[in-house]
């Protein structure tokens, strides 16, 4: 009976889920996030100076946010409360503050982790700031969206924004290292294979101990290599939100690489959207607008290039359509820039707003009644065609207007000869003027 009960504690921690068992209890322990927990990084100058204040921690799942919050609340002697804001409402939200007024009362603060808390409105996020004004409560709130887009600025003005970065290689081989002390088993995969299981993670330490988990309970008789653990794990599934953070860092990366005329790296980014979900057709959409913001009147065939491609994938459909529309990435990465276009169009934009309902000049306006006739609608115009070069010169912006130069081709592309034809008409305007 002794060795049942003796063992009985052995069970019960096995039982545990790996992820649990290696949780830090330090937060010397932490693996990673090195920029908010190094030396001098922000939060140990915090802790050293005791004026830890509310937190909003911002990074992707698996990377230590509710870990390091708990242990900050160990290490700050606080009272360590979590919810999610997802399963929560207000009756909730009122409990947790009613416990931590009789805490406070007794001498005692309270950290409040609020897991996902871009997912409640405005609303409750406005209940959170007499508590955090008051000291009831030390907010430290979790989100994996940009909280500059999710969180009330109210909220925010009485946090500080912590940036936690995945994983790198590094970190997540460390973590194996420690999984394996744990169980006391080497995993049983060759070099490669273990590689291949630290891609799988992608930057996620709570997937990688699950992984190791599963890994841990194989019966190998053999290391296994890469195709074998393929085989036996499913490959993760990409992080990527179709409405979210990723969504535009990753249509960002896609477009400065097509601008940055590198067809390979354009190329990555096209396929990781759509290993993502990414829906083809906002691709195509995207591809249409690179060309004529960042190539336009360099390569005139840019922008008919990317329709005809977008109208390939309409008629293929999914998945032989996005070959067309890698076609039309690989074009624009490839062709000559310039956003003369998207500059001249700013700037008259611009131009119209500085000078209100100015009129045109008269001369062009049409005299299409004799009253308007004589009003100098018309009067003077010059019919360019009559002109011995086709060009009269005249002045075509309202009267007393400085004239603009707003479309300023470069010399790259087919932009190089309508540069030589804005010279040209240039010169022939000076020598009319003149």
């Amino acid at each position: 009976m002794a060795d049942l009960f003796g063992a009985a504690p052995i069970i019960q921690s096995g039982n545990r889920p790996l992820a649990d068992r290696l949780r830090p209890k330090t937060l010397a322990e932490v693996i990673g996030q090195s920029q908010v927990l190094g030396p001098d990084a922000p939060l140990s100058v915090m802790l050293e100076a005791g004026t830890l204040g509310s937190l909003i921690f911002w990074g992707p799942p698996g990377v230590g946010k509710t870990t390091i919050a708990r242990l900050l609340a160990n290490e700050s002697d606080l009272h360590f409360v979590q919810i999610s804001a997802i399963f929560s409402g207000v009756p909730e939200l009122r409990r947790v503050f009613d416990g931590a007024k009789i805490r406070r009362q007794n001498g005692q603060g309270t950290l409040l982790f609020v897991d996902e808390i871009h997912r409640f409105n405005k609303a409750q996020q406005d209940g959170f700031l007499p508590h955090m004004e008051d000291g009831t409560i030390l907010l430290v709130g979790a989100t994996t969206e940009n909280p500059s887009f999710e969180l009330n600025r109210a909220v925010l003005s009485r946090a500080q924004v912590m940036v936690l970065e995945r994983l790198d290689t590094g970190d997540l081989e460390k973590l194996v290292a420690r999984a394996e002390e744990e169980l006391g088993v080497k995993l049983p995969l060759v070099p490669q294979a273990r590689q291949a299981l630290l891609d799988m993670a992608d930057g996620d330490g709570r997937a990688l101990l699950n992984l190791i988990e599963q890994i841990a309970a194989w019966k190998a008789d053999a290391p296994l290599d890469t195709a074998a653990l393929g085989k036996r794990l499913s490959k993760r599934a990409a992080q990527y939100d179709k409405g979210g953070d990723e969504h535009y860092n990753l249509i960002s990366a896609l477009h400065k690489s097509v601008r940055g005329s590198d067809p390979d790296a354009a190329l990555y980014w096209f396929a990781r959207m759509l290993e993502g979900g990414e829906d083809p057709r906002y691709l195509a959409r995207r591809i249409v607008r690179m060309a004529v913001e960042d190539i336009g009147l360099a390569d005139p065939q840019a922008q008919a290039v990317c329709l005809q491609c977008w109208d390939t994938y309409e008629r293929l459909g999914s998945p032989e359509g996005e070959l067309a529309l890698s076609q039309a990435v690989i074009y624009l990465a490839l062709a000559p820039k310039s956003n003369a276009n998207y500059v001249a169009y700013k700037g008259a934009r611009n131009a119209a707003k500085a000078t209100g309902s100015e009129p045109p000049p008269k001369h062009i306006l049409n005299g299409a009644t004799s009253m308007m006739k004589d009003m100098g609608y018309g009067a003077d115009y010059a019919y360019d065609h009559d002109a011995e070069d086709g060009f009269s010169g005249q002045n075509y912006f309202p009267d007393g207007m400085e004239r603009p130069a707003l479309y300023q081709p470069v010399e790259r592309g087919f932009e190089r000869d309508l540069k030589k034809r804005l010279e040209y008409f240039a010169k022939l305007r000076a020598q009319r003027e003149s």
